[in-house]
């Protein structure tokens, strides 16, 4: 059989074919390329995930798959499991952030290889056998007396305990949303051991807040330094992703940048 010649309308097809293919290909690396980290917030004790509620806006901005996760604060492994659950459920690398306590769940769930980098915002940084309640008993800061246990080993801060240690610089409104939303938290999970410190092989940044009356500030930059975590300052009490929402993306979006995938 001899071959036929493709008519003229034929290879114009091919060709538009092959060019649309061509361009779809070009798109899909080009979006790829510009898909950023996954970001996964952890709240700290007595909080929830409403604490992130001015930065998340801010991330989702700058292009951020963000996810605040709600720890159940019962107990310790209960809330690492939490965070490495949310993890798995994510597709591509992972910022983990953390805040206050959550500094410490982010140091034993943080060693999931989708993390990529670790974000202390005035968060305890325990190294193995250290928990957040003996970081906090090495420097005591006023907070502490302000904490009250129930009949079943859980805390709470005093409404002046929030006011005037936790948010000093908060408005009243802002104030009554943390006392409304203030999440009874196990002394367990607060005295619970690190097994597997994961700033020890992932980059750091730490958050110090420099008017902080719930960790001493003097200790959050002990810590940044034996983490060897990228350092920033801000003049803020212990929420400083409310009170300065914008210097906290910024922290996240540097470590973004650096991402390995």
């Amino acid at each position: 059989m001899k071959n036929k010649l493709l008519s003229v309308p034929a290879i114009r097809l091919f060709l538009t074919l092959a060019l649309a293919v061509g361009t779809v290909t070009v798109r899909s690396q080009t979006d790829t390329q510009n898909v950023k980290s996954n970001v996964v917030l952890v709240h700290g004790a007595f909080a929830d995930g409403s604490s992130w509620a001015k930065l998340i806006p801010i991330l989702q901005s700058k292009g951020y798959n963000v996810v605040a996760v709600q720890l159940p604060l019962t107990s310790f492994c209960g809330d690492v499991a939490t965070v490495r659950r949310e993890i798995a459920r994510t597709s591509g690398p992972v910022i983990l952030v953390g805040h206050s306590y959550g500094g410490a769940v982010i140091t034993e769930a943080g060693s999931d290889p989708r993390v990529d980098s670790l974000v202390y915002v005035a968060a305890f940084a325990p190294d193995k056998g250290e928990s957040a309640l003996s970081l906090s008993q090495a420097a005591p800061a006023p907070t502490s007396d302000e904490l009250r246990p129930d009949s079943k080993g859980f805390l709470k801060l005093t409404d002046r305990g929030i006011k005037g240690d936790l948010a000093p610089d908060l408005s009243l409104e802002e104030v009554a949303l943390l006392t409304a939303a203030q999440a009874p938290t196990s002394a367990d999970a607060l005295s619970a051991l690190i097994t597997n410190p994961a700033w020890k092989n992932k980059p750091s940044w730490y958050i110090i807040a420099a008017n902080d009356r719930a960790i001493a500030p003097t200790s959050e930059r002990s810590m940044a330094v034996r983490i060897g975590a990228s350092t920033s300052t801000v003049p803020s009490s212990h929420v400083v992703m409310l009170s300065h929402p914008k210097e906290v993306a910024a922290v996240i979006d540097a470590a973004g940048q650096l991402q390995k995938h």
